[in-house]
């Protein structure tokens, strides 16, 4: 007589898969989805064709192992976005406009520094801005956003 509680073998390559996939929302490490991957292949394979419990284990190590080598590093670049959000660059770009004092002397060619709404800038110019002298911020001058083009106001 069969048991009742018999369950396909897909069917649990399938529920592993889930599994994983739950366990990759709880720890975001973006590892864990592609071992879920691997079991839904065995999963599918396993619902194809006649395969023994060995074959299957070395199938989801291998499948495993194989989509996270190839796609991890890509699908990182994909989802994991900017590293600047929009937050930061509203904060940078608010600073154009904004009238700044001269902490260090600012010379072309030789950055110096600026205070701009509380907060201390490296800063560059065209023309020698001294100490103390008030400057118009005008541009961000590097790609991180820390540098400010500024001229004398």
């Amino acid at each position: 007589m069969e048991s009742v509680l018999s369950i396909s073998p897909a069917f649990i390559w399938f529920l592993v898969g889930v599994g994983f996939l739950a366990a990759e929302f709880g720890v975001p490490a973006f590892i864990l989805l592609f071992f879920g991957a691997g079991a839904w292949i065995v999963s599918l394979l396993v619902l194809l064709l006649d395969i023994g419990l060995t074959a299957q284990v070395i199938l989801f190590i291998s499948s495993s192992l194989l989509l996270l080598s190839s796609l991890r590093k890509y699908s990182l670049k994909t989802f994991k976005g900017d590293v600047r959000n929009a937050l930061d660059e509203s904060f940078t770009d608010s600073k154009i406009g904004q009238i700044a004092l001269v902490t260090k002397t600012i010379k072309p060619n030789f950055p110096g520094e600026v205070k701009v709404m509380g907060s201390y800038w490296r800063a560059v110019s065209d023309t020698t801005l001294m100490e103390g002298q008030s400057a118009l911020v005008v541009n961000i001058e590097s790609e991180d956003g820390l540098t400010l083009k500024v001229i004398p106001t």
